[in-house]
C-alpha cells in the first residue's frame, strides 16, 4: 500500500512580497531624482528673485551705448543688448517678474474659480447651469487669446497683467472645483451632517470646502507654469510688459532683430524661460502624482 504525504500549507516557503508601506516610506525626493532636480532648479529661481538686488552685477536698467551688444566676457558673463544693458542682470530680475506674475495671477485665478465652481456645484439648477455655460464660454478660447483681450481692456502694465492673466485662467478652476464639489456633495457623511440639522454653510465651511481645498492647491503648481508662459507671450508681442522692465518675453522680442550677429540677446532670456517653465512642469506633476487624492485612490 503507498501512503501519500501531503506538505501543509504552512510548511510551503511563501516569497515575501514587498510592503506598500515600503514605498512610502522611501522619501519622494529618491524615488523622484526628476522632481527633485526641478525642485532645486525652482529654489534657484526663487533665490535668485528674491535676492536680485544682491546677486545681479549691474543695474538692469542702466544703459551703457560703449559697450553696447558685447559678446559673452568676463566683465558681462552674458552679453549685453542693444542698449548696453547687461544681460546677466537683466534676465536675474526677469526671473522675478515671470515669478511675481506667474504666482499672483494663479491666485486670482484660483479663487475666482473657487468661487464660481463653489457656487455652480452647490446651486443646481438653472443657476448651475448659466455659470457653466459662461466657464464653457472662457474655456473655448486659449488663455492667451483671452489675456489679450483683457490686456486691450485693462491697459499695459505688470499689474495689468497680472489682472488679465488671472482672470484668463478662472475657467480651469472653476470647472476643477465644480466636478471635486458634485463628488463631495453626494456622500454619505455630507447626508449625515444635514440629517444631523448642521447649518448649510457649516456643512459647506467644514465638510465640503476642506475636500476641494486640496486638489485646487495641485493645480495651483501645474498652472504656474502655463501663466508665465502666457505673460511672456503677451510681453512678445508687445502688449504685456512695459520697457524698460526686464521681462524675458520683452528680452527674447528685442533681440530677434539681431539674432543673425547677436544671437545671446534672445538666447540667454530664452534659455532661463525655458529652463524655469520645464522645472516648474515637473514640479507641479510630481506634486500632482504625490498628493492628488483621485490618483492615490485609483493607485
Amino acid at each position: 500500500m503507498t501512503v501519500q504525504i501531503t506538505k501543509g500549507v504552512a510548511d510551503v516557503p511563501i516569497a515575501a512580497t514587498p510592503s506598500p508601506a515600503g514605498k512610502s516610506r522611501r522619501s519622494v525626493f529618491i524615488r523622484r531624482p526628476f522632481f527633485t532636480a526641478s525642485l532645486l532648479i525652482a529654489a534657484a529661481y526663487v533665490l535668485a528673485a528674491i535676492f536680485a538686488p544682491y546677486v545681479a552685477p549691474f543695474d538692469p536698467v542702466k544703459q551703457d551705448f560703449n559697450v553696447m551688444m558685447k559678446a559673452p566676457s568676463v566683465v558681462h558673463w552674458l552679453g549685453t543688448d542693444s542698449y548696453g544693458q547687461d544681460i546677466l542682470s537683466r534676465v536675474i530680475f526677469g526671473a522675478r517678474y515671470a515669478l511675481i506674475i506667474g504666482i499672483f495671477s494663479v491666485m486670482i485665478g484660483a479663487v475666482g474659480g473657487l468661487i464660481i465652481g463653489l457656487a455652480a456645484g452647490l446651486s443646481g439648477g438653472w443657476a448651475e447651469w448659466g455659470l457653466m455655460r459662461l466657464i464653457d464660454a472662457i474655456l473655448a478660447l486659449p488663455s492667451l487669446i483671452l489675456a489679450v483681450a483683457f490686456i486691450a481692456i485693462l491697459g499695459q502694465g505688470v499689474d495689468k497683467v497680472v489682472i488679465a492673466v488671472g482672470l484668463s485662467m478662472i475657467g480651469p478652476f472653476a470647472r476643477t472645483v465644480r466636478s471635486d464639489v458634485m463628488q463631495v456633495r453626494v456622500q454619505l457623511f455630507i447626508e449625515a451632517a444635514q440629517l444631523m440639522s448642521i447649518s448649510y454653510l457649516r456643512v459647506v465651511l467644514r465638510h465640503v470646502l476642506p475636500n476641494v481645498i486640496f486638489p485646487l492647491a495641485v493645480q495651483v503648481t501645474i498652472r504656474v507654469s502655463e501663466a508665465i508662459l502666457v505673460s511672456s507671450s503677451l510681453s512678445f508681442l508687445g502688449i504685456g510688459v512695459t520697457p524698460p522692465t526686464p521681462d524675458w518675453g520683452l528680452m527674447i522680442a528685442e533681440g530677434r532683430d539681431f539674432v543673425s550677429f547677436a544671437p545671446w540677446m534672445s538666447a540667454m532670456p530664452g534659455f532661463a524661460l525655458a529652463l524655469l517653465l520645464i522645472a516648474l512642469s515637473i514640479v507641479g506633476d510630481g506634486v500632482r502624482e504625490e498628493f492628488d487624492p483621485k490618483l492615490r485612490r485609483d493607485s
